[in-house]
């Protein structure tokens, strides 16, 4: 019996749901989902395996053109996913007309590999305009096949696993069967964390915010978390820390508690928020980060 695998990697404006499809299509939790734009940073692997094939799947951050060199490392992650996919999932949503960065549009409409526009939120959507949103995409990118979903509501992902797994190419698996991710447990963890901030913070905090896991301790009943939390400002960090602590633990109570059903343990999570002046610009930082090689 012939082996099938391959990297599907999955691209688009921010905000459109890309983890969300990641997270549907892996059958895991591995991207954080907020409702505010440039929640995922980094590439993240989600692999699927069944007997004779094996898919990696990549979730990368939002297409945008960069204001700080933090969005150049994360448009690298972007170049590099266009540079060794196998098939490519364009993701877009029912009402999106403009890309936000045109020169990896272009790159996109050029490629020579098989490329699914998922056309995502059909949920939101009337009939007539979905039908003219499949027609626009079909005009501009006439090699693609189009396929129209609700990542939210598992809506139509069938027609993508199906599609994948017809133009998988020949090939051994590239991890063992077992794995699930290419990413360290700390990176989880920090992600936990960082989802938590985006959803109790507002306007540039989230933004400013890298969170750090300087400890992971593994024990038999208990792993024991340190993370630290840099932000850019010193009222930045009186906004995470909050009135007498309160903001802060409730980004701890809420992040430990996901935490424990991640690892299916306790955790122990201590935090502290510390300053580290325009971070998002600093070269040394943002390779200590992991945003620059």
């Amino acid at each position: 019996m012939s082996h099938k695998a391959g990297f599907v990697n999955i691209i688009g404006n921010p905000n459109v749901g890309k983890s969300t499809l990641m997270n549907k299509l892996v059958g895991e939790k591995l991207s954080i989902i907020t409702s505010k734009a440039q929640t995922t940073r980094h590439r993240i692997q989600g692999i699927v395996s069944g007997e004779d094939f094996q898919i990696v799947y990549s979730d990368t951050p939002g297409i945008l053109t960069p204001a700080y060199k933090m969005h150049e490392g994360m448009m690298n992650f972007v170049e590099s996913s266009l540079q060794d996919a196998d098939i490519l999932l364009f993701v877009s949503e029912v009402g999106e007309t403009k890309i936000k960065n045109e020169e990896i549009f272009r790159k996109v409409q050029e490629m020579h590999i098989p490329v699914i526009v998922v056309l995502n939120k059909i949920d939101l959507s009337d009939q007539e305009t979905l039908e003219g949103q499949v027609d626009l995409w079909k005009e501009r990118m006439p090699k693609a096949t189009v396929i129209p979903i609700s990542a939210l509501h598992g809506a139509n992902i069938q027609p993508v696993w199906d599609h994948i797994l017809r133009n998988l190419p020949e090939s051994p698996a590239y991890f063992p069967k077992d794995e699930i991710t290419d990413k360290p447990m700390r990176f989880f963890m920090s992600e936990i964390i960082r989802e938590k901030i985006f959803n109790h913070y507002k306007k540039e905090i989230p933004y400013a915010c890298e969170v750090v896991i300087e400890e992971f301790k593994e024990e038999p009943t208990i792993t024991r978390i340190r993370a630290e939390i840099y932000v850019e400002r010193d009222s930045q960090k009186g906004i995470i820390i909050g009135h007498k602590g309160l903001g802060l633990k409730r980004v701890g109570t809420e992040a430990r508690k996901e935490m424990e059903i991640f690892l299916d343990k306790k955790v122990f999570l201590e935090m502290y928020v510390k300053v580290n002046k325009d971070w998002r610009n600093k070269n040394p930082e943002l390779k200590r980060f992991g945003y620059l090689n």
